[in-house]
């Protein structure tokens, strides 16, 4: 099951981070993941929240370019190799990872990472067909 990111534009200047970051907090919109890639002008903040639809909203509003992503989270086992096996998986399957980011499941033993993937349809099948448990949107908003 695909989720949705969100990816936010930034101009890479002092306090534009923690801009985006209050205003999702001071409307109750919790951060489940993030990660920033940047330039020397910009920077390009990913991130997975609880209320997706409200944020982009609420970004947008103040003047914020925000956009929707469709990406896949996983259940990796927490421990040496789990990340690569999963990794072969996709590799012997032709699928290519854009990119992908990882972040912490409360009380769990797995890792949960993110992908975003050229073809997310083919990998979501490619998942299933290798048991690998998918996070769903609404465990997104519950964690």
């Amino acid at each position: 099951m695909k989720i949705t990111q969100i990816s936010v534009f930034l101009e890479n200047r002092k306090g534009r981070l923690f801009g985006v970051c209050s205003l999702l907090g001071a409307n109750d919109i919790n951060i489940r993941a993030l990660t920033i890639a940047e330039t020397e002008s910009f920077g390009v903040m990913r991130t997975v929240v609880d209320k997706s639809d409200a944020a982009v909203k609420l970004l947008r509003e103040h003047g914020f370019v925000a956009n929707f992503t469709d990406v896949v989270a996983i259940e990796v086992p927490d421990k040496p190799g789990g990340l690569a096996a999963v990794l072969k998986i996709f590799a012997d399957n032709d699928v290519n990872i854009e990119y992908m980011y990882g972040f912490v499941e409360k009380f769990s033993e797995k890792a949960l990472l993110v992908f975003r993937f050229e073809d997310t349809d083919l990998a979501q099948q490619i998942l299933a067909k290798h048991s690998i448990s998918v996070v769903t949107k609404k465990e997104i908003e519950g964690l």
